[in-house]
């Protein structure tokens, strides 16, 4: 275990650096970029994407981390494209999760907020009348509604099919893998390999 804590920390510090950096580019799109656009649908749509994302990862982490590795054995038995990243998923589900539900979730659930603000200035200066106050509570309403509902959901079918979920991720996985010439687990292979 003393071996691990060196990586473990290097994780920890890449990861907490990397959400920083994704939720200042967010932060700086919501309070430079978002105002400008003329089209509060456009704003709105950005948002549903923010949530929409969010969950999905959160989706993708839970499903790594109750999927059945055993299953994608007899899958890479048969050459099946993206078995192999599925199982090296599932072996690191602590790093999975913590990505997708810690880094990219969270991240997602507090820009939405920022992005929800974004929009109730856009009405207030279009719509002077609205109340601010009352704008806002709605909005936050709505993204709490959305993001609590829809990862809900999301979480009983990563429960229910994270066999087919983690799949999907492996094969996408694998088609980049190819596209690109880059072995993204490549470091895990060897170590597999030794063991």
């Amino acid at each position: 275990m003393g071996n691990n804590k060196p990586g473990s920390v290097k994780f920890a510090v890449l990861t907490g650096t990397s959400a920083f950096l994704v939720a200042v580019f967010f932060s700086f799109f919501s309070e430079i970029v978002l105002p400008k656009l003329q089209i509060i649908i456009l704003s709105f749509l950005s948002l549903l994407i923010i949530i929409f994302i969010g969950i999905i990862f959160d989706m993708i982490g839970l499903a790594v981390a109750v999927a059945d590795e055993k299953w994608f054995h007899a899958k890479a038995s048969k050459k099946l494209k993206g078995a192999g990243q599925s199982i090296l998923l599932i072996r690191n589900a602590a790093k999975v999760a913590t990505i997708c539900n810690d880094v990219v979730g969270d991240i997602c659930g507090t820009v939405s907020g920022v992005f929800g603000v974004a929009i109730v200035f856009q009405l207030a200066n279009r719509r002077p009348s609205w109340d601010e106050s009352i704008l806002t509570m709605v909005m936050t309403g709505i993204v709490a509604s959305l993001t609590v509902g829809g990862k809900a959901l999301a979480k009983n079918k990563a429960i229910q099919e994270s066999q087919h979920i983690v799949g999907t991720v492996g094969r996408i996985l694998a088609w980049f893998e190819t596209l690109t010439g880059r072995n993204l687990f490549a470091l895990n292979r060897r170590k597999d390999r030794r063991r």
